[in-house]
């Protein structure tokens, strides 16, 4: 290895770990606080306690937002699982004009600012008559976390052996039962990855969230919001610090059962 190599291979490693010091200082801050002892946002901290976390297990107005998020975000994963796996099924599978238009229509909400699609379908919602609090925060989010599940399954579905699917229904079965016997087991790790991706945008969405929530039904971040606003103590941090460790657990949890399914495949 020459100088130069030795040199350009020094400066890629010193931008690389600049700019992983530069994307976890943030979340190694928020954590420190978290466990701090001061009223304040202080680092770092004077003494080490626990005292926001465990003030969390009594607060009564974080509590019902973690329910309603966790509401939210299972259905509108539920859902986006559905339909997006059958529009990426027509898209992959049919023959018709404007395909790559349709894909790009499917994950444009990915492509635009969070704002103005919460806009845009809060004024459809009031086009269509649509009041309804919680419905209009499942459909909203089912629209957010649609273009996971179609990116990751067209990929998916772009790889697949649709033969295999035909050779199911020479043996006997019917095309939904070939379809369920043999197109969703292939697929199980991109609707495993693409639903752990739908889930965690869904729990941690804001800009959407706003348009659709009351008085009386908040979603986490928005909660949290408020909390900065009325009360700006480490019980942000710590429900932070805590929000970190779900999304390190899900994508630690999808890592495994994606392994595992490879190895029951070999």
């Amino acid at each position: 290895m020459t100088a130069t190599e030795r040199t350009a291979l020094a400066l890629v490693w010193i931008l690389a770990a600049a700019s992983a010091l530069f994307l976890m200082a943030p979340l190694v801050v928020t954590v420190a606080v978290s466990f701090g002892s001061s009223a304040v946002f202080t680092l770092p901290p004077p003494s080490w306690s626990t005292r926001w976390y465990e003030r969390l297990w009594t607060s009564r107005d974080l509590w019902p937002a973690v329910w309603t998020s966790l509401r939210v975000a299972v259905l509108a994963t539920a859902l986006a699982l559905v339909l997006g796996t059958l529009c990426a099924i027509a898209v992959v599978r049919g023959r018709f004009p404007g395909r790559e238009a349709l894909v790009t229509f499917l994950i444009s909400p990915l492509m635009l600012p969070g704002l103005v699609v919460g806009i845009a379908m809060l004024q459809g919602f009031r086009a269509a008559g649509l009041r309804d609090v919680g419905l209009s925060l499942l459909i909203a989010h089912g629209v957010i976390t649609l273009p996971y599940v179609v990116r990751t399954v067209v990929a998916a579905l772009s790889l697949f052996d649709f033969t295999l699917i035909d050779a199911a229904r020479t043996l006997g079965l019917s095309y939904p039962a070939a379809v369920l016997r043999v197109l969703v087991p292939g697929l199980a790790p991109a609707f495993l990855t693409s639903g752990l991706f739908a889930f965690l945008a869904s729990m941690d969405n804001y800009p959407i969230s706003i348009f659709f929530t009351d008085a009386w039904t908040k979603t986490l971040p928005i909660q949290m919001l408020q909390l900065v606003e009325e009360r700006p103590d480490p019980t942000v941090a710590a429900v932070s610090t805590l929000l970190i460790l779900l999304a390190v657990a899900v994508l630690i949890l999808g890592d495994r059962l994606v392994g595992l399914r490879r190895l029951a495949e070999v």
